[in-house]
């Protein structure tokens, strides 16, 4: 006869379920339980990733750093570097001793490319067939550059060459915007010119780097007696770039003027010889001739999605295309800017803030012996301006 405990007892084992079903109620009911297994699975796949992202990034430093292609590229990169604010960056692509070699060799090659004296002289049409075209046209430019990505601009093109005129600023002690220049003096258009001191890219754009001539005057002189790569016009209307002392400017009847290089076409032939001398990709402005008198200013915009910028190489096709028997590269980078009539932009700066203060641009006027551009250096010694002063 079974007892009361017997009987609990046998009911108790019968009751015990095989230990796999015990698992599968306790993860049934637990919901919870299944979590690790998930969180395993998510790191697992964390971790692949990981290891997929290294093996890239391995193989790109390989190929940047083994390969020649790869080796073009960080030259390029670091060109590129070199022309902004953060050059010191460069040294991180190519190392310091590499990246000061570099820029001594740009700065050699410059002036190398100015030495050349200019031979072919312009054949400027009548004044009847000057005035069939209009003052400037306007033509749209783009192209493919050195890294496959896209870039675009403007070519401005001033069929009268003696109608342009150096703007500089209206007051002492800081740049102006090229667009206040043009609506000030009553421009039609105006692009940027000449460099100028910019410590930490945060200048007042009022201290040009060498030399500004205005209307046949000497209006800066930042170089004393030594020489200095300008860009600029004659009495003839005829477009000078390259190497010279003030003294030689002067007496060879230099008109309007600034320093910036390099002189890139001369004689009808292009001075960058590929991509890889072409200083990096960069907003570009660029300054010719073509053999008709006609100045051309070619405005390219960078940095931005629409336009990632071009080299020098990319900017001397384009002018020799168009017919340039003389160009020069002018300040580009953030600078760029080519301004129509009452101010208005027709390109698209790169800077973040707009315009910037610069203290020379290139003016067209209809009637340039009306335009009133004083000499706001005048009396000022250069070593006394404060390019960071505001």
């Amino acid at each position: 006869m079974q007892t009361e405990r017997s009987i609990s007892k046998h009911n108790k084992n019968r009751a015990l379920p095989p230990r796999h079903a015990i698992r599968a109620k306790q993860r049934t009911s637990n919901p919870k339980q299944g979590k690790p297994r998930k969180k395993r699975s998510v790191w697992r796949i964390l971790r692949m990733v990981a290891a997929i992202f290294i093996l890239i990034c391995s193989l790109g430093a390989g190929w940047l750093f083994l390969t020649p292609s790869g080796t073009d590229m960080r030259f390029l990169i670091a060109d590129t570097l070199i022309t902004t604010q953060h050059r010191h960056w460069a040294k991180y692509i190519i190392g310091q001793a590499e990246l000061d070699k570099r820029v001594q060799e740009y700065w050699k090659n410059f002036e190398r490319m100015g030495d050349e004296k200019a031979t072919i002289d312009i054949k400027k049409p009548s004044i009847a067939e000057q005035t069939k075209k209009p003052l400037i046209e306007y033509k749209e430019v783009s192209g493919t550059g050195a890294t496959g990505a896209s870039f675009s601009g403007y070519l401005m093109i001033v069929n009268d060459p003696s109608k342009i005129r150096i703007g500089v600023p209206g007051k002492a002690g800081r740049g102006e915007k090229v667009s206040s220049m043009v609506k000030r003096t009553g421009a039609i258009a105006g692009v940027n010119g000449g460099g100028f001191a910019d410590p930490n890219w945060e200048g007042n754009g009022f201290k040009p780097i060498g030399v500004v001539i205005n209307d046949g005057k000497l209006y800066y002189n930042g170089v004393g007696k030594k020489n200095t790569q300008i860009v600029g016009i004659d009495k003839d209307g005829k477009m000078v770039a390259g190497n010279f002392s003030v003294s030689e400017l002067l007496d060879m009847g230099v008109k309007e003027a600034v320093t910036f290089q390099p002189r890139m076409i001369v004689n009808g032939k292009g001075q960058i010889r590929n991509h890889a001398d072409g200083w990096g990709i960069a907003p570009r402005t660029v300054m010719g001739q073509r053999e008709d008198g006609a100045i051309l200013f070619l405005v390219i915009d960078g940095r931005q999605p629409h336009s990632i910028g071009a080299d020098l190489y990319d900017c001397q096709k384009i002018m020799l295309e168009n017919g340039a028997i003389i160009a020069a590269n002018l300040d580009g980078g953030s600078s760029t800017v080519l301004v129509e009539k009452d101010g208005v932009i027709k390109n698209s700066p790169s800077s973040q803030y707009g315009e910037r203060y610069l203290p020379t641009a290139f003016l067209i006027f209809e009637h340039p012996e009306e335009a009133n551009i004083p000499n706001i250096w005048e009396g000022l010694n250069p070593g006394d301006i404060d390019p960071s002063k505001w």
